[in-house]
């Protein structure tokens, strides 16, 4: 594999540097330094400046506004966008359910669906894990009824329940994996429904996380009528757009450019904070050794999502590389955390977001990364469950790749 870049390649890395620069909202730098939590309006900002330009979605056929790019600009852009430390585009529309969409949906679900998605007018949440059925997700048991309404209209009636939906308090649309034939084995009664979240009977109720953010939610679906015409692909066939949608999923997990610069200001951590000695804790062998391990394994990670962006380039979808992604991916992105967490110490214990800030946790107290050492440490605890659970992964890989 040559990792030499060609001048265009060095040209392009040096256009996306100085558009991001220049657009990046100065707010979103700002809220980010403080640690404040993102609103739908944060969050819409970058998307909306990044379509426009006609860079939100890479990856996209071209007839639908994805940019051509070739395997190599798509890295220099995941990097470059890691080492400006900008809030990343959501992937449930963009990376999630829109593949499913240009890919299996219909011509009228991708004229409805697509541009909106992209001109981030359209804020989709996914709701996939209930509380019974989370890695074992094939085992889901919202039901959905096929029914004819009173406008003689073919319905599903929808019931069931949602848990850890990301950011459904701002969606517009869910797409949602539900059970249509309960008398058929687990993946082969499963249907693939894009539901408006406005529709009457969803209810969105708010799961506070140990570091006091609103993050996700449990969603409730009551006699929840969803027109047949939002079915994705075939009736009781939905495992298959599923399927399709966790590889694309687990590869956008792998977080390889971000952790890159996780490391770099690790390295930076560690050489101005003293560890028990009084010493830079970069001074310390075995804390030394720590981060030498985990940029070995981050380029052993960053060759195989290499490959991943090659086979792409030649048509072919993300595979079984998709599982080893999200494996590597999370366990580094959680050691990394780890590291950060330990170089913090106790300084890193009173820092809670929505917590009362005086008398003993007023801020600042000790450095000044050590306020979201905690709360990063916690919500990557996640990663190595969602999007499959790294369990999960080991034995598709032993299936596909061992044939165990």
């Amino acid at each position: 594999m040559n990792l030499d870049f060609a001048p265009e390649d060095v040209a392009f890395r040096e256009e996306v540097r100085t558009f991001i620069a220049e657009n990046y909202p100065p707010e979103l730098r700002g809220k980010q330094e403080e640690g404040e939590e993102l609103s739908k309006a944060d969050f819409l900002a970058w998307h909306k400046i990044l379509a426009k330009k006609g860079w939100v979605a890479p990856s996209w056929p071209q007839q639908w506004g994805g940019t051509g790019w070739t395997p190599t600009q798509k890295y220099i852009w995941s990097e470059e966008q890691a080492r400006a430390d900008t809030i990343p585009v959501l992937p449930f529309g963009i990376s999630m359910v829109s593949p499913v969409i240009y890919t299996f949906g219909t011509e009228a679900q991708k004229e409805k669906f697509l541009k909106p998605t992209y001109n981030g007018e359209i804020w989709w949440c996914q709701g996939y894990s209930e509380p019974g059925a989370g890695s074992d997700l094939a085992g889901l048991s919202t039901r959905a009824e096929r029914i004819t309404g009173d406008d003689g209209k073919a319905y599903y009636l929808v019931n069931g329940q949602k848990t850890w939906t990301t950011l459904a308090q701002y969606a517009d649309w869910g797409f949602f994996l539900v059970r249509t034939d309960p008398a058929a084995k687990k993946q082969e009664g499963i249907s693939f429904l894009l539901i408006d979240m406005k529709t009457p009977g969803i209810t969105v109720r708010p799961l506070i996380t140990i570091d006091g953010g609103h993050e996700v939610n449990e969603v409730f679906l009551e006699n929840v009528k969803v027109p047949v015409e939002n079915r994705i692909f075939e009736e009781n066939k939905g495992w298959t757009a599923a399927k399709f949608l966790l590889a694309h999923e687990r590869s956008g997990i792998a977080g390889v450019a971000r952790s890159k610069r996780g490391i770099e200001r690790l390295r930076g951590i560690a050489a101005g904070q003293p560890g028990d000695d009084g010493a830079p804790l970069l001074s310390d062998p075995m804390f030394k050794r720590k981060i030498a391990e985990l940029e070995i394994d981050l380029t052993a990670l960053e060759y195989t999502e290499l490959r991943t962006l090659a086979g792409e380039a030649q048509g072919k979808g993300p595979g079984v590389e998709s599982s080893l992604l999200k494996i590597k991916g999370t366990e580094i992105g959680q050691r990394l955390t780890d590291l950060v967490l330990e170089a913090a110490g106790h300084y890193g214990a009173p820092y809670f977001r929505g917590f009362p800030t005086e008398g003993g946790n007023a801020l600042p107290i000790g450095p000044e990364f050590a306020a979201r050492a905690p709360t990063t440490y916690f919500n990557m605890r996640k990663t190595s469950i969602f999007g499959g659970s790294n369990e999960i992964q080991r034995n598709i890989i032993a299936k596909m790749v061992l044939g165990l």
